[in-house]
């Protein structure tokens, strides 16, 4: 079940991308950029310019349906009997006050045993919160605070949009580069006719922009997981802000000691890339979360904690 939703949302995301892009090539009459002369540079950066930010934010804009589907995320009612549930939502509203929000996000809840939040959201005023069953159980409640305080501040900072505009940016520089590279190498290894036009392969060309696009999109996820780390840090600190630096500071230790527990079925990148923690692999260049220890030492020294 949960392959057959990936594979229908990979599905509608491509479908929605290539219906929109198509729409905005044709309307705006954008000409073909390979020509049998070389490149139209102009008409080859609009391009990438819309098909690089047209997945990013389409991605964006279906991104709470997303979360809530592939890891069956469930609504929490702000009228609900259970207590711990309604607690749950009312620390939600109550960071998001202090905050600055004016519009409350769902908030929401999955089954998992890993100790997991994460955020996610379009814009600041169509947002979630969820939580994994797994934090609930494992985790006391100013912890758990704590780690709203976190998510709330990913939010109140808008990073949902800052890192799709940045991941849209680096699809539309990767695919732009690539083109132009390919274009040199194929003419390198192309024919040349009686106009000394080289005939460039439309098979090797496209078969070498593929190669480099994936060249080109490892490089651009190394800035996107430095920039990924930098929110991480400052959601830390938005965290301590709101609900006390030595809660934030037991949080991350509490994250620390479970790190190790995973659910595998919620373990695809894009989703890992939302939560409050995940594990720092060997190439660490890579990582969208910096180490919980490093995150923890900043805390300390930012407020003086011993």
């Amino acid at each position: 079940m949960a392959l057959a939703k990936r594979v229908v949302l990979f599905l509608l995301v491509n479908f929605l991308v290539m219906a929109v892009v198509s729409f905005i090539l044709y309307f705006f009459n954008i000409q073909p950029y390979l020509t049998p002369y070389g490149l139209n540079y102009g008409s080859l950066a609009i391009f990438c310019l819309i098909w690089g930010m047209a997945g990013a934010f389409i991605s964006l804009a279906i991104s709470r349906i997303m979360a809530k589907w592939m890891m069956g995320v469930q609504i929490i009612d702000p009228n609900t009997s259970s207590s711990q549930l309604r607690a749950l939502v009312q620390t939600v509203h109550q960071l998001c006050k202090k905050a600055g929000l004016s519009v409350m996000p769902e908030v929401g809840i999955y089954q998992s045993n890993e100790v997991n939040a994460f955020a996610t959201g379009p814009t600041r005023n169509r947002s979630l919160v969820a939580v994994s069953s797994g934090l609930l159980n494992r985790m006391g409640s100013e912890e758990v605070e704590a780690v709203l305080g976190h998510e709330v501040t990913h939010i109140a900072n808008g990073d949902m949009v800052t890192m799709t505009l940045l991941q849209g940016i680096i699809n539309a520089f990767v695919m732009f580069f690539a083109r132009i590279l390919a274009l040199v190498i194929s003419r390198a290894f192309g024919r040349r006719d009686d106009d000394s036009i080289t005939e460039v392969s439309p098979l090797f060309y496209q078969l070498t922009v593929f190669g480099l696009e994936i060249v080109f999109m490892a490089l651009g996820s190394i800035v996107i997981a430095a920039y990924s780390r930098r929110r991480e840090f400052r959601a830390d600190l938005g965290g301590a802000r709101l609900a006390g630096p030595q809660k934030m500071i037991n949080a991350l230790i509490a994250l620390e000691k479970t790190v190790s527990v995973e659910d595998p079925a919620l373990n695809q990148k894009p989703v890992q890339a939302m939560k409050i923690s995940n594990r720092s692999g060997f190439l660490s260049i890579f990582a969208s979360h910096p180490p919980l220890d490093q995150r923890i030492a900043r805390l300390k020294e930012r407020f003086k904690i011993a």
